[in-house]
């Protein structure tokens, strides 16, 4: 199917849910026979496969952008990733929500590639910043881009965090400048300083 078919689909599923929205529901939102939607997927499960995967290229594709623009790495970890942010934010919608409960292997396959895929582009910026002298070089960059990874992605699901009393974007930064003030070095912290001190005059 092309991407404007998938492009539709993927808002379908978002605003009806992976248990509603049904195969019957795709097909006569295109006007097509259940039968031909049944040629390019078998079941529901193959469709839905395709829509996240859709979903989480158009993020990555996104982040190694930003990457490739931005040359500081540190600098790079600040600037806002507006696709990432809705994709975290994702976790809370009745898509994420049905998922879990009706298609629980389809969820953990996907967020296992989405980890797999989030940490490639935060070993590429450790990288880089190892490189300009800004992050340290004994620790695992791949598992502490998953650690990163799980701080980010569990806002809305973490038994731990009470969402009344934390907002988002506070919980985000804080979660950024943990992760940014345990892997940079000296002179990582002090170009730390002075971006965080014009972020946050006095």
């Amino acid at each position: 199917m092309d991407k404007k078919f998938i492009e539709k689909v993927v808002d379908l599923f978002i605003e009806n849910g992976a248990k509603t929205l049904t195969m019957d529901d795709i097909a006569k939102e295109f006007g097509m026979s259940k039968k031909t939607l049944y040629q390019k997927y078998t079941n529901k499960e193959a469709l839905l496969g395709d829509v996240l995967h859709f979903k989480l290229n158009e993020v990555i594709e996104k982040l190694n952008e930003l990457d490739a623009k931005i040359e500081n790495a540190i600098e790079r970890m600040f600037c806002r990733d507006e696709h990432f942010e809705k994709a975290a934010q994702s976790n809370n919608t009745i898509l994420i929500r049905q998922l879990i409960k009706y298609y629980p292997a389809i969820f953990n396959k996907h967020m296992m590639e989405f980890s797999e895929r989030f940490s490639e582009v935060l070993v590429h910026n450790i990288e880089k910043g190892r490189d300009q002298g800004y992050y340290r070089n004994d620790f695992d960059a791949r598992i502490y881009g998953k650690i990163f990874f799980q701080l980010v992605m569990s806002y809305d699901s973490s038994p731990f965090l009470d969402t009344n009393e934390i907002d988002r974007a506070h919980y985000n930064n804080e979660a950024l400048m943990f992760f940014m003030n345990a892997i940079t070095t000296e002179k990582g912290k002090d170009y730390l300083k002075k971006i965080t001190a014009k972020k946050d005059p006095v």
